[in-house]
């Protein structure tokens, strides 16, 4: 086995909690059961990881499969990396070609390599359809960085690809020329949506978020279900107003439906207008740059707190659609101009 194949299997398995090892080490499906029985995994870590080694390198380990390892890691911390989402699509008028993963990924790996000398491409399957890639990126005169790979997440039959960037943002036009080619699509363009939170964007994209629990054959009254919107509230505060408190849990029902938000931390708001006035001179009259400004709202989970505000009696119901419209328009980065 190479030396830097095994100096990848062993900072990989150094990252991997104790906890998690063997979920991680069958999944990996590289060594057998009889040999994952003959580890002890209570010894120190790295006596650990100098017996997986060691095991790793009597069966030959390549390059892929310590690729794959880093995969199923990756998948497992997905909420580690941050992913951006893009979205493809075909001419007017094109026909829907049946998708073939196989095909897909000989196509996409030969682009690549094609194009760069010095690249590595890996893939692994999930249940769901869909397809994760690790690209190692390189240049003509140096060798692929495996420590600061690209990950992409594309679903079969679908125009998304999720991507999480480590380093080389110039190979963005690389990768989605081998992308567009490889699923058949004509072109490929990045959107206004970002998160760590993997599944949840893919719950806003493929418009899942509304399909978690079923409510139509519930009996129980609307003000008592469990909306999200009272556990967190002081049971100290006192409704004056019940009609006001249920008008405030109608329109946020309406406005949020009684489902899980999809997890999103932040939404970003840059703003773009010209000063306007009646009143002849002052400082801003006669500017002739338009006045910028950014707003950022964060919270580890972003939709069920601005689902929370009215209820709480901190904000207004309803509230701005600016803020509430973040999973239908599925972006979280708005531009807001003058008209």
């Amino acid at each position: 086995m190479d030396e830097t194949v095994a100096e990848f299997i062993r900072r990989t398995i150094l990252k991997i909690r104790m906890t998690e090892m063997m979920t991680i080490l069958k999944a990996w499906n590289f060594l057998s059961d009889n040999e994952l029985q003959t580890i002890n995994f209570r010894q120190r870590k790295e006596s650990l990881v100098q017996h997986l080694i060691l095991l790793c390198e009597e069966k030959h380990a390549s390059l892929n499969d310590a690729a794959l390892l880093d995969i199923i890691y990756t998948q497992v911390h997905q909420h580690q990396k941050v992913w951006d989402v893009f979205q493809m699509s075909k001419e007017p008028g094109e026909d829907v070609d049946l998708f073939d993963m196989e095909q897909f990924k000989s196509s996409f790996k030969k682009i690549l390599q094609r194009a760069l000398k010095n690249v590595t491409v890996s893939f692994r399957d999930t249940e769901e359809n869909a397809v994760w890639i690790r690209i190692a990126w390189g240049t003509q005169y140096t060798k692929p960085n495996q420590y600061k790979p690209t990950y992409v997440v594309h679903y079969s039959q679908t125009p998304y690809a999720f991507i999480s960037f480590s380093r080389l943002r110039s190979n963005i036009p690389l990768l989605g020329q081998a992308l567009t080619i490889a699923s058949k699509h004509h072109q490929i363009v990045k959107m206004d949506l970002r998160s760590h939170y993997l599944d949840s964007l893919k719950a806003i994209v493929f418009k899942q978020y509304n399909q978690t629990f079923e409510i139509h054959n519930s009996t129980t009254p609307l003000e008592e279900r469990s909306l999200g919107l009272d556990i967190n509230i002081d049971s100290r505060i006192i409704h004056e107003n019940a009609i006001e408190k249920n008008r405030v849990q109608r329109v946020t029902q309406e406005t949020f439906g009684d489902y899980p938000q999809p997890r999103l931390e932040f939404a970003q708001y840059k703003l773009e207008t010209k000063f306007k006035s009646d009143l002849n001179g002052g400082v801003l009259a006669e500017r002739q740059e338009p006045l910028r400004c950014l707003i950022k709202f964060s919270s580890p989970h972003l939709l069920e707190a601005l689902k929370s505000l009215a209820p709480a009696g901190i904000a207004d119901a309803p509230l701005s659609p600016l803020l509430t419209c973040i999973p239908n328009k599925g972006m979280n980065y708005f531009k807001i101009r003058d008209k």
